[in-house]
């Protein structure tokens, strides 16, 4: 593969399937951002905790995004040339809650509104988090004009909570504190 291929010079590209589109098109700015979301992850995985989450549950959830990221580049007319495996996540959504429930009795209980910071992980994974609910407002946007699997924001939904959980899990491994917002 070619890293340059000058096609893109004029501001335009290829969805899958040869629809040739400006980069300024909703479904770039939506996998665009899964992309910078991938990114974040890969940065997380140098300061995640294993007791909090594994190496392998991120390339899980980067693996996933490019799969997202597929069927987010694929316009719907062309969707048949997709091979199977880059139609499902691997990572389904019930296992994901799983694990919701097993960082939350890592954190304990919110007594708050969690402001993020604290341990190198939790100030990543809630940047990641961030990402990732942009990520998600993209899809739902791009959904009002373009036929869009509802999996693809369910499961971006769930990925951000994970994250904000993996934040908290990531704290309380450390033996720091969530930094709680409080009204003055």
């Amino acid at each position: 593969m070619k890293i340059y291929t000058r096609h893109g010079d004029n501001g335009s590209t290829d969805l899958f399937g040869g629809v040739r589109v400006t980069k300024s098109h909703p479904r770039l700015m939506a996998y665009g951002t899964l992309d910078e979301l991938n990114s974040s992850l890969g940065v997380l995985r140098l300061y995640t905790q294993d007791v909090v989450v594994t190496g392998t549950n991120l390339q899980r959830v980067q693996d996933d995004l490019f799969i997202l990221g597929a069927l987010l580049a694929t316009p719907e007319e062309k969707k048949d040339l997709l091979e199977n495996k880059m139609k499902k996540t691997t990572w389904m959504i019930s296992d994901i809650e799983q694990d919701i429930d097993r960082l939350t009795e890592i954190a304990g209980p919110m007594t708050a509104f969690v402001l993020p910071g604290g341990s190198p992980g939790a100030a990543f994974a809630h940047v990641a988090r961030t990402v990732c609910r942009r990520a998600e407002r993209q899809v739902v946007l791009l959904s009002h004009g373009e036929i869009i699997d509802p999996h693809v924001v369910e499961y971006l939904n769930r990925l951000g909570d994970w994250l904000f959980a993996v934040a908290r899990a990531e704290n309380a491994a450390a033996g720091i504190a969530d930094i709680e917002w409080r009204p003055k």
